[in-house]
């Protein structure tokens, strides 16, 4: 297994050598993901015990909220879909055809609102634990990805975007090359013309990006995700590093007073020195724009497109000016570099929305963040 690996690797190799593909994607395509929001918990991140069911593809997001999202000046969503109950699914007597229902009526909602789609492949960790040991899954999902994009290539070829994998976590990026270029293949088989979106081998962070070599395919646009430093973005977060939870008002931009006094909510001395850390390195927008200008120079070097469709902050813990200014200085980075931006998320811990079980609004420090304007849109 190993040495046919091997062999896929250096073949892969091989092809990039004789011919560095560039970007064939077109303008027109690249316009129309510039401003986008990220549609989470619908089709993906469900663990209600019920699961996947009817009344949740059905409610969890209405024609209602993308029109607040279209409404807001949003051009695009990244659609959250996790491949599992998809691929259980095509086994059912019906092969998947109720299931692939809801997210057609999802998808239609989505274009007919005027907005673009990046059908971003978001699976569970146990998921790609397994691409990144079995073979024979790694084929599994390269058919279902292959049916997936034959299924959505006449749609509208310049709207419709498939995203290979989210954050593969896969500790060996020269793995995950070969994996990749099989996958995207498998795309290209079903959809010869729609543009594919890949990643980097862990957790789509910019330092997997430059990494990362192009495909040999020169309708690819290339990714990256934005949370630096993640103990200002994702303080008080329970999942992550265990001592995140006990920060809360760490400020951004960072000082040494500020993050002195919150190190002494953190029982752990090592941990406490992360956060002292935080406070002499000096996180401010000059500092978001060295590490984003390393992703900008990665992608101009090799003459491909370059997207960074996640970033945000927490909000249970984080101070609504300081999490808005980290917004404003990564997204004015991004849009510096000419890199097209998807937050995270729409209505989440991330949102950009409020009060979502009676009736979802726009929370204007956000959405002036990113620069867009709500005026006469709620």
């Amino acid at each position: 297994m190993v040495r046919a690996w091997i062999t896929v690797l250096f073949l892969t190799s091989l092809t990039f050598a004789q011919a560095t593909p560039g970007s064939s994607v077109p303008a027109a395509r690249l316009a129309h993901i510039r401003h986008g929001i990220n549609l989470s918990e619908w089709f993906a991140q469900v663990y209600d015990p019920k699961g996947y069911t009817k009344e949740h593809f059905e409610s969890w997001t209405t024609a209602s909220d993308i029109a607040l999202i279209k409404s807001a000046g949003f051009d695009h969503v990244r659609l959250s879909i996790n491949p599992q109950p998809m691929m259980d699914a095509e086994r059912h007597h019906d092969g998947g055809a109720e299931y692939f229902g809801y997210l057609d009526a999802a998808v239609k909602m989505i274009l007919d609102a005027g907005l673009a789609v990046e059908i971003d492949m978001h699976a569970d960790s146990d998921f790609k634990t397994r691409l990144a040991k079995e073979d024979d899954f790694v084929q599994r999902f390269a058919d279902f990805w292959s049916a997936v994009a034959q299924h959505y290539a006449s749609w509208d070829q310049d709207r419709v975007f498939f995203e290979i994998l989210n954050e593969p976590e896969m500790s060996d990026g020269y793995r995950w090359y070969g994996v990749e270029a099989k996958l995207a293949a498998a795309i290209r088989r079903g959809a010869p013309k729609n543009t594919i979106i890949a990643s980097g081998a862990r957790w789509d962070d910019d330092d997997d990006m430059v990494f990362l070599e192009p495909l040999p395919d020169s309708n690819v646009i290339y990714v990256f995700h934005f949370y630096e430093p993640h103990i200002f973005t994702h303080q008080g977060a329970t999942w992550g590093a265990y001592y995140w939870r006990w920060l809360k008002g760490l400020h951004y931009p960072s000082s040494p007073e500020n993050a002195a006094q919150v190190a002494t909510l953190v029982p752990e001395a090592r941990d406490r020195m992360q956060v002292i850390r935080y406070g002499q390195d000096h996180w401010d927008a000059a500092r978001i724009e060295a590490e984003i200008n390393q992703s900008a120079d990665w992608a101009k070097q090799r003459g491909v497109p370059l997207v960074c469709n996640e970033f945000g902050v927490f909000r249970n813990f984080s101070d609504p000016q300081d999490r808005a200014r980290w917004i404003t200085d990564v997204r004015t980075s991004l849009e510096r570099h000419n890199i097209g931006w998807a937050m995270w998320d729409y209505s989440g811990s991330f949102g950009v929305v409020t009060n979502r079980e009676t009736k979802a609004k726009l929370d204007e420090v956000t959405v002036k963040a990113l620069g867009l304007n709500m005026q006469d849109r709620q």
